[in-house]
């Protein structure tokens, strides 16, 4: 039988283009998005689309993800690769209190819920000492840029427990892969009011996101150039850092 995945956020972007590409290699898919209908649409339109499953979760409830793994692997087996894909991007500002709102929803979807897409087959996978976990970062968890408070720090609590996953798994044979974009051309990045260099499309991410699992790497900045840019940015001096992006346009904030 033909390899396993299981996608989150697969209703569009990213998510999408990493189904695409799996299908084009052979693989079956299992996707999860809120949105089933979008989903349902996609898949429709897919040459491979009977090797393509589809069911409706919030990632940010756990329970429905417990649910919706195990539907998956009594449906069609335990997956060998586990892609957290589903996130959100959102503009704050902290001295408004509705944007507190905003940092919750964005560090449940963003970090729970890579948690709880995670969960319902890491002792499974554990047993069978194979398989991967996939989490999908962000350069934005580099440094913390102004009005993006929300995002930075989700995507640096992504980074972090990925890391302390990857070894509490190591023992088991069960790998974990961090996979930090930069900036690739999908629905949460359209309206950015500012410079995105090395923009990609999501079948250019998915191409070398889809290499970087089959190697086997633990972590991987997509485009590499990214990966220069956001080690330089890591060495620049607070004072410096500060200067540079004080004055730089913000994410836009919700309803704004």
């Amino acid at each position: 039988m033909s390899r396993l995945v299981f996608i989150t956020g697969g209703s569009s972007g990213i998510g999408q283009a990493l189904a695409s590409h799996a299908l084009a290699q052979g693989w079956r898919v299992v996707l999860v998005a809120r949105r089933k209908e979008a989903l349902l649409a996609w898949v429709q339109q897919q040459p491979a689309a009977q090797h393509i499953a589809v069911y409706a979760a919030d990632v940010r409830d756990p329970q429905a993800m417990a649910a919706v793994g195990r539907e998956c692997i009594a449906e069609h087996g335990l997956p060998d690769v586990v892609i957290a894909n589903a996130g959100i991007s959102v503009g704050i500002d902290s001295a408004d209190f509705e944007d507190l709102q905003v940092l919750r929803e964005t560090l449940e979807t963003n970090v729970l819920g890579m948690a709880a897409s995670f969960h319902p087959f890491l002792a499974l996978m554990r047993e069978r000492r194979a398989g991967t976990l996939v989490g999908i970062g962000s350069v934005a968890a580099i440094r913390g840029l102004p009005g993006h408070g929300a995002y930075c720090a989700s995507k640096a609590a992504v980074l972090a427990y990925c890391e302390s996953l990857r070894g509490e798994c190591r023992s088991f044979g069960v790998r974990v892969l961090t996979l930090s974009p930069g900036y690739v051309d999908t629905p949460l990045t359209r309206g950015n009011p500012y410079p995105m260099p090395f923009l990609m499309t999501p079948e250019a991410f998915a191409r070398s996101a889809w290499r970087a699992i089959e190697r086997g790497d633990s972590y991987r900045v997509i485009p590499w150039p990214m990966a220069v840019v956001a080690r330089l940015l890591r060495l620049l001096p607070n004072a410096l850092f500060d200067r540079i992006f004080s004055g730089r346009p913000r994410k836009p904030r919700r309803g704004r």
